[in-house]
């Protein structure tokens, strides 16, 4: 069934609130649409509407999604077609707080976008000196930081968003992924700096009512399970656990957000977890095991899986 969004949803309007309430924005504005490069998209456009500038800072090792302005800030010339090489965005070093310097006093500069945690680029955490310096460098500036929390955040981390354990808040925050338990759906959350005009944003599916039904069904079961501090709790076990493993050359993560890298490729160890130990893991190149479990995890189910890995190493 098709409802158009010319017709208010009061369905909507819980989910902002419930959103606003648990991720610690709640003076923030929230736009419903169906994906995270969808979310991405939107953000950027955003703000340049916003800023009136066409450039975005993006960083090496990015991953913000497979469509337009998305991809080009994405750091995979693989996946980018001809159509997508503008000069629109400008991929710096990661963490490189003068090379983002450099670039924004060109005065072209609409925003800077970073991941909470970099998921695809294999689990790279921001340091919080990092991200203070940078939310003070785009405060200075009048350029907008977005803060893509579409893998991050929802809870993965211990907190509701990733960035949130530097302190600091963004002028944009994009989600999906666990936003909906699987259901396709995307959102974004703005200041109240950015002024709302008729047509700037538009979606056909977007907020429909099933996703946002589903939306305020897993806010009301983060609240009831407190999956947020499960997903703490759970994930410095993990993380204490798996530094204990001899073999692993590096565990780094947050929460349930792991990744485990080693000296060698690991695609033989993540055949014999799938076919001996029954244990699906991800990856995120050549030589990282990368680990998003369920937020629900307990610390009994994650002993049984470094029981596993043992095995399986």
């Amino acid at each position: 069934m098709f409802y158009s969004n010319s017709v208010i949803n009061s369905l909507q309007v819980r989910l902002a609130e419930k959103l606003g309430k648990a991720c610690g924005y709640d003076d923030y504005q929230l736009f419903l649409i169906n994906s995270g490069a969808e979310a991405n998209e939107n953000a950027m456009k955003l703000a340049s509407f916003h800023t009136g500038k066409p450039r975005v800072i993006a960083f090496s090792k990015a991953f913000h999604g497979r469509t337009s302005l998305a991809v080009e800030a994405t750091d995979n010339p693989k996946i980018q077609a001809p159509v997508n090489a503008t000069p629109n965005v400008t991929i710096v070093p990661f963490c490189d707080i003068d090379a983002v310097k450099a670039e924004i006093a060109k005065g072209d500069v609409a925003a800077v976008i970073i991941e909470g945690i970099q998921g695809v680029g294999g689990i790279q955490i921001p340091s919080d000196e990092f991200m203070h310096q940078l939310r003070t460098l785009t405060q200075e500036s009048g350029v907008v930081l977005i803060l893509d929390e579409i893998q991050s955040g929802y809870g993965r981390t211990g907190k509701f968003f990733a960035h949130q354990w530097s302190g600091i808040k963004a002028d944009i925050v994009t989600m999906a992924k666990g936003i909906c338990n699987g259901y396709p759906m995307g959102a974004l959350i703005c200041s109240p700096e950015f002024k709302p005009v008729y047509g700037m944003l538009g979606t056909t599916f977007g907020g429909n009512h099933l996703g946002c039904a589903g939306a305020i069904a897993v806010l009301e079961i983060f609240e009831k399970e407190q999956l947020v501090e499960n997903a703490r709790k759970v994930g410095e076990h993990l993380l204490t656990e798996l530094k204990k493993i001899p073999g692993i050359k590096e565990v780094r993560g947050r929460g349930l957000m792991i990744g485990m890298e080693f000296d060698y490729p690991v695609k033989e160890l993540r055949n014999r977890l799938i076919h001996e130990q029954h244990v699906f893991t991800g990856a995120s190149g050549t030589n990282m095991i990368r680990l998003l479990p369920p937020l629900t995890l307990t610390i009994a189910q994650a002993d049984e899986f470094i029981t596993r890995l043992k095995s399986a190493l």
